[in-house]
């Protein structure tokens, strides 16, 4: 191991190869949970030197876990033994804009916020643009993880808005897997293989995905909703119509918890600022702060549900009617609230990861399923009776649920689950939100019973998702994957990883191979 060590520092510059105590802990935790120490955490700068790591470690006979932004909840870069090399990708982080051709190819590092700065100053985007968490999600740890928010109502998941990878594979050398840079499905998808993969088929280098013009005239719709029922039925018609870029909803618990919460005045000034510059029309711009300001925190209790849409058009005209067809279709099922939510969204698209701890300090998981949408309303019931059955107990750990739901297609309905308890944080915590925060926030004693229990109550929504057919991004290895497949399905999983890695070396874990 001290000889692979020392070849890594060779190959890779002794800055790009960290062995110290702190920083491994640091990378020994995701969100939720802490596995083994890894042997050493490698930064590549080049894909020719992510190339020389691999065939290195594959000399070695080492296990390697690639690693994005470092915001997954589904132990993906976790592994419980340790003893492995973490490849932290976020070094990969060029930017090529190919203009004539509608193309953009990133780096695997490159994170959505600064692929977005990137192109906007050409007026152009990708037609999925990133989840909540892109100020640290990556480009390749979304299209390992597979995952959905802005833009994934008209443009669907990021899996969707992919062209090709160059992939580094688990002997070092580099796939392609597009025939053609103008389009994937150029005979079989070979670039849809590696979407989902949890990095356990290689480790994504380079990725090409499609260009759009942005359009810069939108609205900002809200609706409130006195039943789940009736929030599913009028989001469903929503769905099939996709006259909104992306929507999403939220229950009453987490509207008011996480997504309430703002830090102080200088915060608000720069919301408001950012407000500003996304109007396309000043006037309109000084209106919608107004109103804003007038709403105040009542849509975020203005019903037991609440979905907030963004409806995007080529000018104001088209934004508008887009907006009054999509009221028409909503008001059925539910009411008109004030937009303060998606205008700060639109204006805010990627907060700071200020969530990855609850709204009084607490550890924060969530939980999520793509259910079909004639299974949503019974999983949502089966849900709530579960809640009440354990009711007793979360109260007495101080361990409480909240709700969001999302677009998945016009066919699959997102349904996500943030659990909430009192317990430490991790290094992974401490680094991510910095000692200034961490300060301003409540301070909890480890409590390895709430901890237990809460990996519990985890453990038992995913039995019950699972109960109704949910499918799950993320996979990582948390969720079940191949006790899903088909005999023959599941042969020719395991025949891929076989070709792909015969070491079984690459992200050993990962999707239960």
């Amino acid at each position: 191991m001290t000889d692979l060590i020392d070849s890594l520092r060779q190959a890779l510059g002794a800055d790009a190869v960290e062995t110290g105590e702190e920083r491994l802990r640091y990378f020994a935790n995701d969100v939720y949970r802490t596995g083994g120490l890894p042997l050493a955490a490698v930064r590549p700068t080049t894909v020719e030197a992510l190339q020389q790591a691999v065939r290195l470690c594959a000399a070695a006979g080492v296990a390697m876990i690639p690693r994005g932004g470092g915001a997954s909840y589904t132990d993906g870069y976790i592994r419980p033994e340790g003893g492995h090399v973490l490849i932290d990708t976020g070094a990969l982080d060029a930017i090529s804009i190919d203009e004539p051709n509608a193309i953009v190819t990133v780096g695997a590092g490159v994170t959505w916020a600064n692929l977005k700065a990137a192109l906007e100053t050409k007026g152009l985007r990708t037609p999925f643009w990133g989840p909540f968490s892109g100020l640290a999600a990556t480009v390749g740890g979304s299209m390992s993880q597979n995952t959905l928010s802005h833009g994934s109502t008209a443009h669907g998941i990021s899996a969707q808005s992919v062209i090709g990878f160059d992939v580094v594979l688990a002997n070092g050398d580099l796939l392609t897997t597009n025939a053609c840079d103008a389009m994937r499905h150029y005979g079989p998808d070979l670039t849809g293989l590696f979407t989902g993969d949890c990095g356990a088929f290689g480790v994504k280098a380079r990725i090409r995905l499609p260009l759009l013009p942005i359009l810069q005239h939108a609205e900002a719709v809200s609706f409130a909703f006195d039943s789940f029922a009736d929030y599913h039925a009028g989001v469903r018609k929503a769905q099939l119509a996709r006259l909104d870029d992306s929507h999403f909803g939220l229950d009453l618990a987490l509207s008011q918890g996480q997504i309430a919460r703002q830090e102080g005045i200088s915060a608000r000034l720069k919301i408001a600022l950012q407000v500003m510059q996304k109007a396309p029309d000043k006037l309109k711009g000084v209106a919608t702060l107004v109103k804003m300001a007038l709403a105040g925190e009542n849509p975020m209790r203005a019903g037991q549900y609440m979905c907030h849409f963004i409806v995007e058009g080529f000018d104001a005209q088209d934004a508008a009617h887009k907006a009054v067809q999509l009221r028409r279709i909503v008001s059925a099922h539910g009411r008109e609230i004030a937009n303060t939510v998606p205008t700060f969204v639109r204006s805010v698209p990627f907060a700071p990861l200020f969530n990855i701890l609850g709204p009084g300090g607490e550890r924060w998981v969530p939980i999520h399923g793509v259910l079909a949408h004639d299974q949503a309303v019974a999983f949502n019931d089966a849900f709530h009776t579960l809640l009440a059955e354990r009711k007793a107990e979360m109260d007495r750990l101080g361990v409480w649920t909240g709700t969001m739901f999302s677009p998945v297609g016009p066919s699959g309905f997102l349904y996500e689950i943030a659990l909430y308890w009192p317990d430490a944080r991790t290094d992974y915590h401490l680094a991510t939100l910095g000692a200034d925060h961490i300060a301003s926030i409540k301070d909890y004693p480890a409590n390895a019973q709430a901890k237990a229990y809460a990996d519990e109550v985890k453990e038992t929504i995913v039995a019950l998702l699972q109960r109704f057919g949910a499918g799950h991004f993320q996979v990582g290895r948390a969720y079940p994957y191949q006790s899903r497949l088909s005999e023959r399905a599941k042969a020719l999983l395991g025949a891929v990883k076989r070709e792909l890695d015969p070491q079984g070396l690459m992200n050993p874990g990962a999707l239960g191979l």
